[in-house]
C-alpha cells in the first residue's frame, strides 16, 4: 500500500519518526513535509536525531498568515497527491499543514487517516482547534491516543473508523529513554543541578500574539527560586522583542537558548524540578516522565495529565505561575493513560487490515 504521511512541524517530526518506521516494514511510503517549521532547530535537528528518512518532497511553505500558509500548502500539497496518488494520506496533530493535508487529500478522494485523532481544548479561539476539528471530520481513519479522545469523538457523532490505540509519543519516549544516557550531561551543560531547576516554553499565540499575557508569563519565570532553562522558539523571540520585554529576564536565573532537539529536551525534563509550558507534547512528556507540570494556558486537550495535580492551569497571574511551578510532586504517582508504548505498531496494522 503506497502511503503520503505529510508533516511540517516540530510535534510531527516526532511522532513521524516511530509511525514512520512502523508503516515501513510493511508498506511505501512517501514523506512529504510542507516546511511550516523551516527553521534548523525547529526541522533539520529531528531528522538527524530521530533517523526519521528523508523527505520525498520538501515543499518550503514557510511562515505566514493562517490563511496565506494554508493555501500555499494546500496548492503544493494538492499537485503532490496527484503526482504520488497514493491509497492513503496521513495526517498528525492540530498545524495548518494537518489541516491542509486533510483538505487537499478529500478533494482528491483520498482517504485519510489522522494519528492523535478525538483531541479538544473546547476553545474555538485556538487555531489548533479549529485544525482538529476539521480533521477528524474528514478523517476515515481516526487513530486516538486515550480514551478521552474517543469519547470527544462520539459526542461529535463519529464513531465509525474510531481506534483507541495509544499515545505515539509514548512510544518514541519509550525508545529514546531506553538508547539515550541520563539528563546529566546535558544539564551540566546549561549549569544546572538535577533536579534543582525548571525548564520553560511557550510558542502558543494566544500567549506570543498578547503582550500583556506574554509579560505575565515572563515575570512569572523571572521570579522562580530556581534556576529556568528557557528554549526560546522563534516566534516567543520575535514577540518577545517587538514587545521590548527582553529586560524582565535581566538579573533573573532565567537562561535562554535556542530550541533543543527532542533528546536534550527529555533528558531536560526527566532532571527537572518542573515544567512551565504551553505544549501538549511537553505536557504528556513530564506526566509520563513524573515531573510536576505547569501548563500556561486556560484549558488542555490533555486532561488526563491534570489527575492528582502532575498538571496545574496557571495561566492568570504571575503568583499563580509561581506557586504552581514551586508546588513539587504531589504523592500519587502518574497514572497509566496513554497506552503501552505499541501504538505505532497498531497504526500500521490497522492500515494494513485496511488494504
Amino acid at each position: 500500500m503506497r502511503i503520503a504521511s505529510i508533516v511540517g512541524a516540530r510535534p510531527q517530526l516526532i511522532k513521524a519518526a516511530v509511525v514512520s518506521e512502523a508503516l515501513r516494514r510493511q508498506h511505501e511510503e512517501i514523506l512529504v513535509h510542507t516546511g511550516q517549521h523551516y527553521d534548523a532547530t525547529m526541522s533539520d535537528i529531528f531528522f538527524e536525531q530521530l533517523e526519521l528518512p528523508s523527505p520525498d518532497h520538501h515543499l518550503g511553505i514557510g511562515s505566514g498568515t493562517h490563511g496565506a500558509q494554508t493555501g500555499r500548502m494546500l496548492e503544493a500539497l494538492e499537485s503532490v497527491l496527484l503526482e504520488c496518488r497514493p491509497d492513503i494520506v496521513l495526517i498528525y496533530g492540530d498545524t495548518n499543514s494537518t489541516l491542509a493535508g486533510a483538505l487537499a487529500a478529500v478533494k482528491l478522494h483520498l482517504p485519510v487517516a489522522h494519528v492523535e485523532a478525538g483531541l479538544r481544548s473546547f476553545n474555538r479561539r485556538m487555531p489548533e482547534e479549529i485544525n482538529r476539528v476539521v480533521a477528524d471530520h474528514l478523517s476515515a481513519w481516526l487513530f486516538c491516543p486515550t480514551q478521552t479522545a474517543v469519547d470527544n469523538l462520539a459526542r461529535e457523532g463519529i464513531t465509525r473508523g474510531v481506534y483507541l490505540v495509544g499515545d505515539v509519543m509514548y512510544d518514541l519516549l519509550r525508545a529514546i529513554r531506553a538508547r539515550s544516557p541520563a539528563a546529566d550531561g546535558v544539564v551540566q551543560e546549561m549549569r544546572a543541578i538535577r533536579g534543582g531547576y525548571h525548564v520553560a516554553t511557550v510558542h502558543r499565540a494566544e500567549n506570543t500574539d498578547d503582550p500583556e499575557r506574554l509579560r505575565r508569563i515572563l515575570r512569572g519565570l523571572a521570579a522562580l527560586s530556581r534556576p529556568v532553562l528557557f528554549p526560546v522558539h522563534p516566534r516567543t523571540r520575535k514577540a518577545i522583542e517587538e514587545a521590548e520585554l527582553w529586560p524582565l529576564l535581566e538579573d533573573s536565573s532565567v537562561r535562554c537558548c535556542e530550541p533543543l532537539g527532542y533528546i536534550a529536551m527529555v533528558q531536560l525534563v526527566e532532571g527537572a524540578y518542573s515544567i512551565v509550558t504551553d505544549s501538549g507534547g511537553l505536557q504528556k512528556e513530564a506526566y509520563l516522565l513524573g515531573v510536576p507540570c505547569v501548563t500556561v494556558r486556560d484549558e488542555t486537550e490533555w486532561l488526563e495529565t491534570l489527575v492528582d495535580d502532575w498538571n496545574v492551569l496557571a495561566s492568570g497571574d504571575v503568583d499563580q505561575i509561581v506557586a504552581a511551578a514551586e508546588r513539587g510532586a504531589p504523592p500519587t504517582p502518574p497514572k497509566p493513560a496513554f497506552g503501552d508504548g505499541a501504538a505505532s505498531d497498531r497504526i500500521a496494522r490497522l492500515v494494513e487490515s485496511s488494504a
